[in-house]
This record gives C-alpha cells, sequence and structure tokens, in this order.
C-alpha cells in the first residue's frame, strides 16, 4: 500500500478556551509507524466525548506542552498497515475502537492502536453512525457486566443519572437488551425525556428532584445506580435511594469528597468505571475491549442496539473539530456528534 510520509493531525500545547485562535490548531508531523502488537489505521470518522474537553482543559493549564497533544477517543477506519504480532486483521479492514488515552489520538489522518482494542466495524452502520459508538458503549458494558456486574436474569432496578448523554444512552439499551433490568433514566426536558424513552427506558425521573421524582414512580429504592452526569451533586439523593446491599457506580471524578459513610449502613458498594484502565495499565484481559465491540457490533447488525448519533459535521479541519467541542461543551448534548473527515 502506497502511504505518505507525513500527515495531517489537529492538537493543542496550552489549556485554552475553545474560542481562542490556538486553542485547537492543525500541524504537520510524521505518519505514525506501528508496534508489533499496532494498526495503523486511515481515520474517516471521530466522535466528541466529554474527555476531549477535559484533557484539552487540564493537561496544559499553566504550562505549555513541549509536544503537541492530539485528542479523539472514538474512531472508524480503514487498516492500512499491520505490526508484526497483530493477529486476527487484515489491510483494508474497516474498524472501530475507542483507543488510549496516553497515546496519540484519532483526530488526524492516521493513527496507531493497539489491535486489542479494535473490532470490525458494525456493517450496518455509516462512519459517522459508528464512529459515536466505542468509547460509551466499552463504558457501559464495563460497568454493568464488569463493575456492577450485573446477571443476566436478575429482575432488579437500575437507576440511570443523565440518560440522554452517550453513555446513558448505551447503558439504557445493553441493559434492556442484555438484562431483566427495569430501567430508570433521569431526564429534565421533553426532548430528553423523548430521547430516553427511544432508548428503551422503562421509566423516567427527573433528576431535579431526584428522590421525588423516582419515589412518584413507585420505588422507594433501586438495586443499582449509575451515575454519568454529577456524582458530587447527587450523591445525597442516591445514598437514599440505594436500596440496602446496593451498588453504585459513576464515571464523573469530583473535587473534594463524599460521604461513604452514608452508605455503611446499608452495606451498600460504590465502584468507578473508567473505560481507559484498562490500556492505562496493560491489564491482561486488556483484548475484552475487542471482544466487546465484537459483540456490540454484531447486535447492532441484528437490529438490537442503534447508534447514538444526533449530529453529524462534515470535513476534516480545525473549524469543524472546535465546533464539535462548543457543541460538546453547551452541556445539551443529546445522544453524540461524530465528525465525519468524507
Amino acid at each position: 500500500m502506497n502511504l505518505p510520509s507525513s500527515m495531517q493531525a489537529i492538537g493543542f500545547t496550552q489549556s485554552l478556551a475553545i474560542e481562542q485562535q490556538d486553542s485547537l490548531f492543525e500541524f504537520t508531523t510524521a505518519l505514525p509507524n506501528p508496534s508489533d502488537l499496532e494498526l495503523q489505521v486511515k481515520v474517516h470518522a471521530v466522535a466528541m466525548n466529554p474527555v476531549d474537553a477535559k484533557v484539552r482543559v487540564r493537561a496544559a493549564a499553566n504550562t505549555t506542552l513541549e509536544q503537541t497533544r492530539v485528542l479523539g477517543y472514538d474512531a472508524v477506519g480503514t487498516v492500512t498497515q499491520l505490526g508484526d504480532l497483530v493477529k486476527g486483521f487484515k489491510l483494508g479492514d474497516r474498524v472501530y475502537y475507542a483507543g488510549d488515552v496516553t497515546k496519540a489520538g484519532s483526530n488526524a489522518e492516521y493513527q496507531t492502536v493497539d489491535y486489542r482494542l479494535v473490532a470490525q466495524a458494525p456493517k450496518s452502520l455509516s462512519n459517522a453512525a459508528a464512529a459515536v459508538l466505542p468509547l460509551t458503549t466499552l463504558t457501559a458494558w464495563e460497568t454493568l457486566f464488569d463493575r456492577l456486574r450485573i446477571s443476566p436474569e436478575e429482575k432488579k432496578t437500575l437507576l440511570i443519572i443523565g440518560g440522554a448523554g452517550g453513555v446513558g444512552s448505551m447503558t439504557i439499551q445493553l441493559a434492556k437488551q442484555l438484562t431483566n433490568l427495569t430501567v430508570i433514566a433521569t431526564a429534565s426536558r421533553p426532548e430528553t425525556e423523548q430521547w430516553v424513552k427511544k432508548m428503551g427506558a422503562d421509566h423516567v425521573a427527573n433528576h431535579r428532584d431526584l428522590v421525588q421524582s423516582v419515589k412518584d414512580l413507585g420505588f422507594d429504592t433501586v438495586d443499582y445506580i449509575f451515575n454519568t452526569a454529577d456524582t458530587l451533586g447527587h450523591w445525597d439523593a442516591t445514598a437514599e435511594l440505594i436500596a440496602p446491599q446496593g451498588w453504585i457506580a459513576s464515571i464523573v471524578e469530583f473535587d473534594g469528597g463524599v460521604d461513604l459513610s452514608k452508605l455503611q449502613g446499608k452495606s451498600v458498594g460504590f465502584v468507578w468505571e473508567l473505560m481507559f484502565t484498562r490500556s492505562l495499565f496493560h491489564t491482561d484481559d486488556m483484548a475484552k475491549q475487542q471482544d466487546i465491540l465484537f459483540q456490540v457490533a454484531n447486535l447492532i447488525d441484528a437490529g438490537r442496539l442503534q447508534t447514538t448519533l444526533t449530529d453529524t459535521i462534515k470535513g476534516f479541519g480545525v473549524e469543524q473539530i472546535k465546533e464539535g467541542h462548543r457543541r460538546m461543551e453547551s452541556g445539551k448534548s443529546i445522544g453524540k456528534t461524530a465528525i465525519d473527515f468524507g
């Protein structure tokens, strides 16, 4: 395959507000070569996630990075090179993945990624529709089955705080398709309420008065709570609503602490989920992310799961990526935004 020696990428060296000129910029860099366990991928579409904004505003606070950092943690692309130890892929395969937060991201023409984090993309979806899936789907799957250790046969209740976001949307779908849980999702606007119902939620609660809203639905307590929105802000309500011997999971870090003693009397467990843990620490089960994405692609192509794509931005460039950050930082996103490089 005839490949260029250099490529265009979009990154940053300073943590700036997105409206500032150099908050993100385009630059020329060498084409990345895959290591033994990596694929080189020609990127066709990427998706926006909160982690993009978090890294952008924190990684270079009060300093200037020596090396330009490239964001992007969801991608669909075509395999253009294979590392010597890669198994199960060939040149030309269309793949999707979330990648590794410690390495150069997907806001570039080409990217290298560990093959154990990659799977064949769903055949029935466009590049944009598939690109929004990996990070949020892995997060949702790992939370339900690896962190909360929910058994498919359990006929219990799950409350998802932040049901209309990317992670919440996929958690609703996976819980309804792969378990017997009754799913309550939070939403506070007519459009978000309609969205979580479309995703399959059995009930909708309003997070503005979470305890009363859940009780008004007929539930004094719930067996599992997954907070995808605001751990600290909903902590008291979470502690009150969780059932004795229940489990709480969260993906939202916070400054300061929470009072874990509120859970002691009920013997409640609390667990964190970070989708990048497996790649950060090169865990023995790192390849499980490939397996999850493989299973999800099959569920998508079988019509059991649907994409959470709600908005597509066309073209590869700084303005497209910046616009994706603006929409994500508005706090009003429903589902996911993709950028189709074309």
